[in-house]
């Protein structure tokens, strides 16, 4: 009987790991019956190691999903604690969290739909000293974060280190997401979308508002994407294509994304 079994922790993408057992298969047999998954794409997953930064609305069902998914090593960045704000849309916390780090009740919380997942709770915000370190410790990065500076930053690290970044934004009733793949030289980044000399000031939720459902939606699409990478890393993925939702009437538009040929990070 494997580790994994009896509940313990193991630290995902470390040497060899033993093969799921009858309750793991079981768990997830719904993915292994998935012709694009199957066996050996949920055992890729299970050994998968990702980085969510940011622990609000857009991580909300990133967090619980890849942790129901099985990802092996879900890793948790951010220095904000839950406000009875928050509970409009971020459904990872309870009124009982109010007052606690968000990465030590995320942690809780993802444990609690699976103890087979390693969670690992930074609670900082990212930054020049830690970004290359966690993004580096990482397979897949998810940006969940809700400000430019650090959007760019880890479009920067995830760039130099050549790591697929899963990129989603919400605000108001308008919804983005893509793939920022460092893996593929031909792929353009989130600096080929934005410059960083491209926004003036910051327009926080605080200030603009949300709609609740918005932000599970663009999450959860980050979670499909991130959850495809892990299974097969050589399918294709989003990158070079800009999913735009607008949650009035439901509408999803797709527009190409391309490299920018002056772009400092990705060229």
């Amino acid at each position: 009987m494997s580790a994994l079994s009896t509940g313990a922790t193991v630290t995902a993408g470390a040497g060899a790991k033993a093969n799921m057992d009858d309750d793991l298969l079981r768990r997830y047999s719904r993915h292994i019956m998935l012709e694009e998954i199957g066996e050996d794409g949920q055992e890729r997953i299970r050994r998968a190691r990702v980085l969510i930064v940011g622990a609000g609305g857009l991580a909300s069902p990133i967090a619980l999903y890849l942790a129901a998914a099985g990802i092996g090593e879900i890793t948790v960045c951010d220095d904000d604690e839950v406000d009875l704000t928050n509970l409009q849309r971020q459904i990872l916390y309870g009124e009982g969290d109010i007052g606690k780090a968000k990465t030590a009740a995320a942690a809780a919380a993802m444990r609690r739909v699976n103890p087979n997942v390693e969670v690992r709770a930074v609670g900082e915000r990212l930054g020049e000293e830690n970004a290359a370190t966690l993004i580096g410790a990482a397979d897949i990065v998810a940006d969940a974060s809700d400000n430019y500076p650090t959007r760019h930053l880890v479009n920067r690290i995830a760039r130099k280190a050549g790591k697929p970044l899963v990129f989603g934004a919400a605000m108001a009733m308008e919804g983005q997401m893509t793939v920022f793949d460092g893996r593929r030289a031909e792929s353009p980044c989130y600096h080929c979308l934005f410059s960083e000399s491209d926004y003036a000031e910051e327009t926080r939720c605080a200030l603009m508002g949300v709609f609740a459902p918005l932000v599970g939606i663009v999450g959860a699409m980050q979670a499909a994407a991130t959850l495809r990478i892990a299974a097969t890393p050589d399918a294709p993925t989003l990158a070079g294509r800009l999913l735009l939702l607008d949650a009035r009437d439901m509408r999803v538009r797709e527009v190409r994304l391309n490299k920018d040929a002056e772009c400092p990070v990705c060229n």
